[in-house]
């Protein structure tokens, strides 16, 4: 992705509508205790599409909105966010993201790995935090949650970023057509 002021306002907003949307709405649903989580895929949807530096970024900036609108420790999100953004922009990077449904596996391993990493991330800097299995049940349930929402909001994210980025996330590292061979056990041969 490039950087530039359309780049910077589609990811800006992005950003925006979703810790608003997190912290007013979505917070308020419950489903067996857990509540779905946007901000770990809408890190992994802008890092999958355009990059492991701007998901990296993404990632700071989501976490530290989302610190400040709860109030908690500023930088705790930040932190592990910035490290699923990298993530899973490399693993965009160096992997083909062509298919329609790897918002599936990348969504349910941002989600857990956000979730896991802050859970520990929170442990060491809090003073008085509790320790409780819950939290690996929430976690589960939050990642099931995060998985039925995740292909709808990466087909979102990539739509409204598909403008700006470098190369089109379409057919990326595809051949044009299938190379032609003989029989099977010929290959080789020029036969």
């Amino acid at each position: 992705m490039t950087l530039s002021a359309s780049s910077t306002l589609r990811v800006g907003l992005l950003v925006l509508l979703g810790v608003v949307l997190q912290v007013s709405g979505f917070a308020q649903i419950q489903v067996l205790g857990a509540t779905p989580d946007l901000t770990p895929l809408i890190v992994a949807a802008v890092a999958l599409w355009a990059g492991s530096i701007p998901g990296s970024i993404t990632g700071f900036c989501v976490g530290l909105l989302i610190d400040l609108a709860l109030g908690q420790n500023v930088g705790s999100s930040s932190l592990v966010l910035s490290a699923v953004g990298y993530a899973v922009g490399r693993f965009g990077e160096l992997n083909d993201p062509a298919h329609g449904l790897i918002a599936i596996p990348v969504g349910a391993a941002a989600t857990l790995g956000y979730l896991l990493a802050f859970a520990a991330v929170s442990f060491m800097l809090e003073i008085e935090a509790s320790v409780s299995a819950l939290v690996l049940r929430d976690a589960v349930v939050t990642t099931i949650l995060n998985v039925v929402i995740a292909v709808p909001l990466f087909g979102l994210v990539r739509r409204v970023i598909r403008p700006v980025l470098l190369a089109k996330p379409v057919g990326r590292r595809r051949r044009a057509a299938t190379r032609e061979t003989g029989p099977l056990g010929l290959r080789g041969l020029e036969i």
